[in-house]
């Protein structure tokens, strides 16, 4: 069993536990962030919230002498390099990646751009716009394709899409998340997920819903999704999982912690998703869900993901 503490010996000044923020992923992070300040109230530790939605953000770093963070903003403002560019600058420790790989996880148009250079397995994808020649994309893709916003976290935006007619009304659809929007191969098989705590691939999760895919009902809201960890998997297979979710960790530069998700198509053949730099730490997240198969309570792994940050 492992059992972490906070070591206020390497501390040198306030803690903040950032939540909330501007993005559609508000009410999440606000649940993760709540979450993560309870651990730290239970360590009794000097730290206080922070939602930069209801307060300037920097001015309040500077105002409450805030020495180190923990970043439980989802999305844009948190989770796409730019808060952590300004943490940077004014000295101030912080959990997960750094800029870049923040950046390029966000958006997932460069990501799976990277991964192709690389060899990395990720599924077919074309960017869309209004202009797009719908049938054309079908034609290359495939009748059915799944369309995503790129800069978008928690499914937000994301719909299934069958024929040429239904790809032009997902478009419409995840356009009002972001300006641009991709439309990716259908895969037909299981869906996994690989959390990743200081370099180390945790136990592999299964999804499985009854919805078309997991969505972000199927995220936060429904009690049905099912969570299979162990996953089942034969150990080579689960290893090999977990090998290729710690190349897509590394190729991005990713630090700390992090989540990567990946699915099988109708054949077996494994590919990846996306990586999340601020996975959720809610009641339904999935990295508390693979830590504790590994050992961790809730409060260890908080206390796991705060150190690294700390000693880096």
């Amino acid at each position: 069993m492992v059992t972490i503490t906070l070591d206020k010996s390497k501390l040198n000044g306030r803690i903040a536990v950032l939540m909330g923020g501007h993005s559609a992923e508000r009410d999440v992070s606000l649940q993760s962030g709540q979450a993560v300040l309870a651990v730290f109230e239970q360590h009794n530790a000097d730290v206080i919230a922070i939602d930069p939605a209801h307060r300037d953000l920097l001015d309040a770093i500077r105002e409450e002498n805030i020495a180190h963070v923990f970043i439980a903003l989802h999305g844009r403002g948190g989770e796409d390099g730019i808060l952590q560019g300004c943490l940077e600058k004014m000295g101030v420790s912080y959990t997960g990646s750094g800029v870049l790989a923040s950046a390029l996880a966000l958006d997932k148009m460069r990501c799976k751009q990277l991964w192709q250079g690389m060899e990395l397995p990720t599924a077919d994808f074309q960017v869309l716009d209004a202009d797009s020649d719908w049938s054309a994309v079908v034609e290359r893709l495939g009748e059915t394709v799944i369309v995503k916003p790129v800069n978008e976290g928690s499914s937000l935006g994301m719909s299934k899409s069958v024929g040429a007619e239904q790809l032009r009304e997902s478009y419409v659809s995840a356009s009002q998340y972001d300006e641009v929007v991709i439309a990716e191969r259908w895969l037909a098989g299981e869906e996994f997920t690989v959390a990743i705590l200081d370099d180390k691939a945790l136990p592999v999760i299964k999804l499985e819903t009854d919805r078309g895919f997991y969505d972000y009902e199927a995220k936060y809201v429904s009690d049905s999704t099912r969570y299979i960890c162990p996953c089942g998997l034969e150990e080579d297979i689960e290893r090999q999982m977990q090998d290729v979710a710690l190349k897509a960790y590394h190729s991005l530069g990713c630090e700390g912690w992090a989540r990567v998700d990946l699915m099988t198509d109708a054949d077996g053949n494994l590919f990846l998703l996306e990586v999340n730099t601020v996975p959720g730490m809610t009641s339904h997240s999935l990295v508390p869900m693979a830590a504790k198969v590994q050992g961790y309570s809730f409060s260890d792994l908080v206390m796991s993901i705060f150190n690294l940050s700390v000693a880096k």
